[in-house]
């Protein structure tokens, strides 16, 4: 950790840093398991060319997750300025654990809850970030309108303007953007969602219980969660079957999975390049 970080960190937690050791899995930011002068063990994530705000956002989100009382979401303790390369978030730390008994039932059962939960609006009250790339909230009237105009259009001119998507591509997309209306599903309230809900955004703490990391919060469809839950694996058919007990799912939407997983598909084409451009046109393939 560096000295600067390092000062920072005990300033705003009232205690020196007595031990510092890297934590490994992140691909955006540093990680560090964090022993304080006054006995307290904290988990700290920094990122010394972080966007302005992005720490700021992710609490503010972690805080909106937390209301539903639905899941466990590691509780903020200070967030870092981005002044000086020493942004930095610093949470509860939950410890390592093994999965306790019905874990996968009470993690379909938790995002039912949470879902269920609901959100003021498609949309939120600011804008955020997913990984490192801005994520426009403003709210929308529909769901369509939100997951076209806040979703799918910016991440597609972005990788336009950075040469990974061709005319074709483009044009396929831009077809399904106009049959959104009939294809997103039947209508429903928004939904409280994590946002970026993969495999490595799920913790099992020291307690054995299910806990959410890293959200990219907003209101939105429910069935965008679930899909990202798809999208790399990691979850067992007992969540899902939990989760449709708990909160049943609307007709038709298995048919709808790669529609949800675009926008996930979308951001890694722009955060790790054109690899994940064939995935967004197969995905776009089943709409056409």
């Amino acid at each position: 950790m560096r000295a600067e970080l390092r000062e920072a960190v005990g300033r705003e937690l009232g205690s020196a840093v007595r031990e510092a050791s890297p934590v490994a899995g992140g691909d955006i930011n540093d990680a560090f398991d964090v022993r304080l002068s006054d006995g307290r063990r904290v988990f700290v994530k920094a990122h010394s060319r972080g966007v302005p705000g992005m720490f700021a956002a992710e609490a503010r989100g972690r805080g909106w997750l937390a209301e539903a009382r639905a899941i466990g979401v590691p509780e903020v303790l200070a967030v870092g300025s981005d002044d000086a390369g020493a942004g930095f978030l610093a949470l509860e730390h939950l410890g390592n654990g093994r999965p306790g008994r019905d874990f996968d039932e009470t993690l379909g059962r938790a995002l039912g809850k949470l879902h269920r939960f609901g959100a003021p609006c498609f949309g939120l009250d600011h804008s955020n970030f997913i990984g490192p790339l801005p994520q426009p909230n403003e709210p929308a009237e529909d769901w369509p309108t939100f997951y076209r105009e806040r979703r799918l259009l910016p991440l597609l001119q972005r990788a336009v303007d950075r040469g990974l998507v061709g005319k074709q591509l483009r044009s396929d997309m831009e077809s399904v953007f106009a049959r959104l209306d009939s294809i997103v599903g039947p209508r429903e309230s928004p939904a409280r969602l994590h946002g970026d809900l993969w495999a490595g955004n799920l913790h099992v703490g020291a307690d054995g219980e299910p806990w959410l990391i890293d959200p990219a919060v907003y209101g939105g469809h429910r069935e965008v969660d679930l899909a990202m839950m798809r999208l790399f694996g990691g979850f067992s058919s007992w969540v899902f079957a939990a989760y449709a007990e708990s909160y049943p799912l609307a007709a038709g939407h298995q048919e709808r999975v790669p529609l949800y997983q675009l926008y996930p598909l979308l951001v890694h084409a722009n955060l790790f390049g054109a690899g994940y451009v064939s995935a967004v046109e197969q995905a776009v393939n089943c709409y056409r």
